[in-house]
């Protein structure tokens, strides 16, 4: 049985992990793989970990990185960054890693999900959108962190993607990425109700009222935080933290 699951997800720069504001202004907030061992400790349901910098620079995939997270990570892990081809992601699976998350490459050419699923399975393969909403209400997708848009409808790639076999769509709002006053629900539940594939929020989340609201109006779905789980308090103090079983219960739903 499929239950909602809190992703913990941790931008990696420059070997850093960094907290950004709308996709600027990263902030360091410590070394990815104490972030790891700490979130292992507090028995995380996932860990999403994407460097920011490799698609940008037109890199490879950090292997050794990858490696050595894997290694530590006793939870599911889902890496993204610089991935283009089937060959870096059995590369990437056959380090450790449960999921592979793709943006810009998956975008330009679907047929990738074919190559990626005819050597590890489509359930692995996750493609993360993110989006932008204009004066008119119209949200767009951009790449490339937020400065290349795509003219694409985001409802036509939804089904584009799905069409495709992906095996989990991430949708990250650029809006409200780092604002902490709560994901984009009207989004979530709009796109929801569209799509059969697992669906994971990203983007948003300032308490866990936010997550308890997202998983109530949405039933089976990923809740996925970056500042929610790095800082603490209103001066934004870095703390990597995560709910105890209680807490997680109580925003799952998980005794009602």
């Amino acid at each position: 049985m499929l239950f909602p699951r809190i992703i913990p997800c941790l931008l990696v720069h420059n070997n850093g992990l960094v907290k950004t504001v709308k996709f600027k202004s990263g902030k360091y907030v410590g070394d990815p793989i104490n972030a790891v061992k700490i979130f292992n400790e507090k028995e995380a349901d996932e860990l999403m970990v994407l460097d920011i910098d490799a698609t940008v620079k037109g890199k490879e995939p950090n292997y050794g990185m990858i490696e050595n997270l894997a290694a530590e990570c006793r939870m599911p892990l889902c890496y993204g960054g610089g991935i283009v081809n089937a060959e870096q992601a059995a590369r990437i699976f056959s380090l450790g890693v449960e999921k592979i998350a793709m943006s810009s490459a998956i975008i330009t050419n679907p047929n990738l999900v074919d190559d990626i699923s005819n050597k590890v399975g489509a359930q692995s393969v996750v493609a993360v959108l993110d989006v932008k909403k204009n004066l008119f209400g119209k949200y767009s997708i951009y790449t490339h962190n937020g400065t290349k848009k795509i003219d694409i409808d985001l409802f036509d790639m939804l089904e584009r993607l799905e069409s495709s076999g992906v095996g989990e769509i991430v949708i990250n709002s650029i809006d409200h990425d780092g604002v902490m006053k709560g994901y984009d629900f009207a989004l979530a539940k709009k796109i929801k109700a569209s799509i059969k594939v697992p669906l994971t929020i990203l983007g948003g989340a300032g308490t866990l009222e936010d997550i308890k609201q997202l998983v109530d109006e949405n039933g089976i779905i990923g809740a996925c935080a970056g500042s929610l789980f790095v800082f603490k308090g209103k001066y934004k103090a870095v703390l990597i933290n995560y709910p105890n079983a209680l807490e997680k219960a109580k925003v799952l739903n998980i005794f009602a």
